[in-house]
């Protein structure tokens, strides 16, 4: 059992994760803000690895993506950056990027890098589900690593159910099927989504992201879903000064 599974069988409701960007707002930031986010109680981080063409990512998270990118953020910084992370950080860790760099990596070489440096999942937007289960499930599952796979409005039930299948930590449902950083509209239809995949009973925990900023939308996600993820809310914060020094009364916002 990884920290993740672990984390979903001690604790079932009102999870919080943060997402940040590898590399931003400065290279040598991703370990400091880590400390930060496990110190102001939040329950598991996902990681960004910046890509340049980053498809599902509004304008705050693609900015932070290019900065990080010019600052020199690779995945072999990013695995030297991290490899003494569990001597501090000892909450779930996710790695969430895009396909391309991990297959140029290689995919076998990065489960078995992120395994050795304590990481416990991976989110790959663009990885379809064929091809996971296909080619790369062996990896992941010999590597302890959870592979996190994601469901929109539009997905039909027994993809939903296949996911379920494939799944050992959480499903990921994003609140709509646009970019990263929109607003939570709960509307009926969003709504009704939400009770939808509730009433399906699944296995796996849910976690809600996109257009999770403040403590209502927060709220909002939990009533339906074990707790939802916020990034670029987050992100925007890292881009103010004194931002490791801001970031408990940013969770504090959210979280209580």
């Amino acid at each position: 059992m990884n920290r993740l599974q672990n984390l979903f069988k001690n604790k079932a409701n009102n999870l919080l994760s943060i997402y940040f960007t590898a590399g931003y707002p400065e290279l040598s930031s991703t370990v400091a803000i880590a400390e930060a986010l496990e110190k102001s109680g939040v329950d598991f981080l996902e990681i960004g690895f910046p890509y340049s063409d980053p498809v599902a990512d509004g304008p705050t998270i693609q900015h932070s993506s290019q900065q990080a990118l010019e600052n020199g953020m690779t995945l072999h910084v990013l695995f030297k950056q991290l490899k003494d992370l569990r001597k501090t950080v000892s909450i779930p860790i996710l790695l969430m990027g895009y396909v391309n760099p991990i297959v140029q990596y290689g995919v076998e070489n990065f489960c078995k890098k992120a395994a050795e440096i304590g990481v416990d999942g991976v989110i790959v937007p663009d990885l379809p589900m064929y091809e996971y289960e296909a080619l790369y499930s062996k990896y992941f599952l010999d590597n302890n690593l959870s592979n996190i796979f994601l469901v929109t409005p539009q997905t039909a039930e027994d993809r939903i159910r296949k996911i379920d299948e494939l799944s050992n930590a959480f499903i990921y449902l994003l609140s709509s099927s646009s970019i990263t950083g929109g607003s939570l509209d709960v509307s009926v239809s969003i709504e009704d989504y939400y009770k939808r995949i509730k009433a399906m009973r699944l296995k796996n925990p849910t976690i809600i992201g996109f257009g999770i900023s403040k403590k209502a939308n927060f709220d909002k996600a939990c009533e339906y879903a074990n707790g939802a993820i916020v990034g670029s809310a987050f992100v925007k914060l890292l881009g103010e000064d004194d931002y490791l020094n801001k970031i408990p009364a940013f969770i504090k916002s959210i979280k209580h």
